[in-house]
């Protein structure tokens, strides 16, 4: 195998498809690096659960492929002086690698018990602008749940119908969703949950570009396609909260706040609460304002923020992390807070109907004053 590639082009390829080599496993072939050079060079890592394939252009005077280590090969690429690198692999798995006046010897492994990705070629692609799928991505991924009793919720849900491309998390203390509504019907039906580990990669490889991105549901797997970067990833088995059943509607006080000035309260009296020294924030929705308190061991802190509306003097307590997460990720610049009582969560929505997401977060009990 011989080919020539711009050494910034390696580096980028190196970079995304090392993200999935195994680091340790008791199949020693994918803690490297697939590298099958045809008409293009293709780069592979794959640790048995997600595969990343990025396709760089490059001039193949002898087609092949072998097994690279993925550490080692990657040092020294980055390394390289900028400009073209030639590498060669004789019969032996002898790796030859020049660049300049620097040239490295390492040794290679066959690729003939290197594990075949799986196919996901059986369905039809839906495209998304990629800035879209990247916040959805982001969006959610935060509330996925990190107990491994429950492992389907350790995933993102997709629902996929003709006008809408949903995205749902759950934790069992709070739910994310964002809804994304392309322009041209999509002309499927589908529901299905990807591992936060897949997704967290594919969330890496998106850019904030109208470009568009593409993913490809097959029997077990899912297949998304970004730029050069092809990402596969197994699918996640098992019966997803009926969210819908569980997310209040009609709630009868719903007020107005600013995202920046709420987030910027909320995170105020957070710094009083640590993991270690947890304590709901004892939220006070009044008329046209919020008051937020709460006591541990560390202190005390109380701050206040405008809203528009009329919170009926409702006292609820809240997770301060869980309301700070939730309102980092909101893509507009106003929120309806929806209130029912003292036990029902809080459900931030859209104002404008132009935006299309939910938020909720359960409240948690809180001792009489």
């Amino acid at each position: 195998m011989r080919f020539t590639c711009e050494k910034n082009m390696l580096v980028t390829g190196l970079n995304i498809a090392g993200r999935t080599v195994a680091q340790k496993s008791s199949l020693s072939v994918i803690e490297g690096i697939l590298c099958k050079a045809g008409l293009s060079l293709h780069l592979t890592g794959y640790n048995m659960e997600t595969a990343i394939t990025y396709q760089i252009e490059a001039e193949v005077s002898d087609p092949g492929e072998c097994i690279l280590p993925a550490k080692l090969f990657g040092d020294i690429i980055r390394r390289l002086p900028e400009g073209p690198v030639t590498v060669v692999v004789d019969e032996t798995y002898k790796v030859s690698i020049r660049s300049g006046y620097a040239s490295f010897t390492i040794s290679a492994e066959s690729s003939e018990d290197y594990p075949d990705l799986p196919d996901v070629n059986e369905g039809r692609a839906i495209r998304i602008p990629q800035n879209q799928l990247k916040d959805m991505i982001s969006g959610t991924i935060f509330a996925v749940s990190e107990n491994q009793g429950r492992p389907i919720h350790t995933g993102v849900k997709f629902e996929v119908t003709n006008d809408s491309i949903t995205a749902i998390a759950v934790d069992g203390f709070r739910l994310a969703r964002r809804t994304y509504h392309p322009q041209e019907g999509t002309g499927r039906e589908l529901s299905f949950v990807v591992p936060a580990q897949g997704l967290k990669e594919v969330e890496k490889i998106l850019v904030d570009s109208d470009e568009e991105a593409s993913f490809t549901l097959g029997p077990k797997h899912i297949l998304y396609q970004v730029g050069n970067a092809t990402l596969v990833c197994r699918l996640l088995d098992g019966e997803f909260l009926d969210w819908r059943r569980v997310v209040p509607t009609g709630c009868p006080i719903k007020l107005v706040a600013n995202v920046s000035d709420l987030a910027s309260s909320v995170e105020r009296v957070g710094l009083i609460v640590s993991e270690k020294y947890k304590s709901p924030v004892r939220c006070v929705f009044s008329n046209q304002e919020l008051l937020m308190r709460t006591n541990t061991t560390i202190g005390a802190a109380e701050d206040r923020c405008s809203l528009a509306g009329d919170g009926k003097e409702l006292e609820i307590g809240f997770n301060v992390r869980y309301l700070a997460d939730a309102l980092r990720v909101i893509p507009s610049d106003e929120v309806t807070l929806e209130l029912t009582n003292g036990l029902s969560p809080i459900v931030l929505t859209p104002v404008d109907d132009k935006e299309d997401f939910a938020y909720m977060v359960l409240p948690v009990r809180i001792k009489n004053s």
